[in-house]
Formats: C-alpha cells, structure tokens, sequence
C-alpha cells in the first residue's frame, strides 16, 4: 500500500493580487499543500494565522503598514515553516535569522516554486520522524545514528550540505541523510582544506566542484547558490 502524503496547510500574505494568483495555481500542483486563505495585507494575514494555525505561511516582505519580517518576528514560535517570496534581495539576511525555510525571489516561477515545495515536503517529513538523526565526527568518517541504527559515511562521499532550520541535509551520490546539527556546527568540525562555506544556507566539499560561475558552482550535478559575502572567497578557487 502506498503511504499517503501528509498535507500541509499553508496560508499566504502579499499585497499584489497578481502574485498571490500565481502561488495558487503553483500550489495546486502539489497535492501534498493545503491552501487555507490568501491575503492581501498584513493584518488580515496576522488574524487569519491566530485561528487557522497554518503550518506554512508564505509571506511577501514590503508591505504597507507591517512587514512580512515583522510579522514572522512576532509569530515565529507558533509557525513551524515560513517561505519569503518578495523582491527584494537585500532582506534575506534577515529573513534567514527568522530560521525562514526558503527565500524565493521574484518573479515566482513554477521550477521555482516547485524547488521550494521540495524542500517544504522533506523538512516536514523530517520533523514528523519520532527520532531525529544524531552525527558524530570522525577523522575522514562520520557515524550518523537513528535510534539503533548506525551508519557509516566517509566524508569524501559527501557532495554538498544544506541547512534546513536546526537541521542540515547531508548530500550524497547514493542517499541524503537528515542531521539534528547546525551547518556552523559542520563547518567547525569538517577540515577546512575540504569543505567550504559558500552560501548562508551550503557549504560544498571541494573536491566535489566541477564548474565554478559568478553566482553559483556546480557540485557533482547539483547548481548551488553561491552568496554575495562568499563570493570572493570562491572566486579565487582553483580546480
């Protein structure tokens, strides 16, 4: 028997009537997302949120009165996942802060928005596992722990690591592995000489880059943001 997807009751707020159009016919697709309400400000956003209790908001951030930043500040305990879609780049320090899941910049595209119902799907599913994924640091290996499972992965296995709130997602040729660990936490127990920090929410191993570009490299066949502030750093890596 095929397990059923979970669904996932979100509710969105942006001010532009034409974007809010387009994330629900995206949502559509994914059958695993309950749209709960749409809104236009702030708000009515804010009620809405205190009675649905969604557990995915969708949030623009300059919006007349009270931002979406603001908003999630003040609610941030009560939601388990919030996605900023917004055009406005210089926010995403802050909404990262905030532990927000995805920053989507404007315009949405479906791909786009598909990439981050991914990442909403794996992390709630993640979340729902009654233990969480324990990782101890070896030399050249990591030992992963689930309850009484161990597993053994040598660190040149490992393609890339993303953040995912309080957790990281280890990235392998063969499966990805959830870890109950910050990526900062990786990143001070991981050799320096073989894994870089290149984005607030990746770091990559070095030896796995196959392409270097201005704001993104190519590790193994996966594309990974390179951030503004790592961008130096990248740029005077030699392959």
């Amino acid at each position: 028997m095929v397990p059923s997807l979970p669904r996932i009751k979100f509710i969105a707020i942006d001010d532009n009537p034409l974007d809010l159009l387009f994330l629900t016919e995206f949502a559509r697709t994914h059958t695993f997302l309950d749209n709960c309400g749409t809104f236009s400000n702030v708000l009515e956003g804010y009620e809405a949120q205190q009675y649905i209790k969604p557990d995915l908001i969708f949030l623009d951030i300059e919006m007349p009165g009270f931002s979406g930043i603001d908003m999630l500040r003040k609610i941030r305990s009560e939601v388990t996942m919030a996605v900023f879609i917004t055009s406005h780049p210089e926010f995403a320090l802050e909404g990262f802060e905030l532990s927000a899941l995805d920053y989507i910049l404007k315009p949405l595209t479906e791909e786009r928005f598909a990439a981050s119902a991914r990442k909403v799907l794996e992390y709630w599913e993640m979340k729902q596992k009654s233990q969480a994924y324990e990782v101890m640091f070896e030399k050249d290996m990591l030992t992963i722990k689930e309850g009484y499972n161990q597993i053994r992965l040598a660190q040149q296995d490992i393609i890339y690591l993303e953040a995912m709130q309080d957790y990281t997602k280890i990235v392998t040729p063969k499966k990805n592995y959830m870890t109950l660990s910050s990526l900062s936490y990786f990143m001070e127990q991981l050799p320096a000489d073989r894994f870089m920090r290149v984005h607030r929410s990746y770091a990559v191993s070095v030896g796995q880059i196959k392409e270097l570009r201005y704001s993104e490299l190519v590790c193994s066949d996966a594309i990974i943001p390179v951030g503004k502030t790592y961008r130096s750093t990248v740029a005077r890596l030699k392959l």
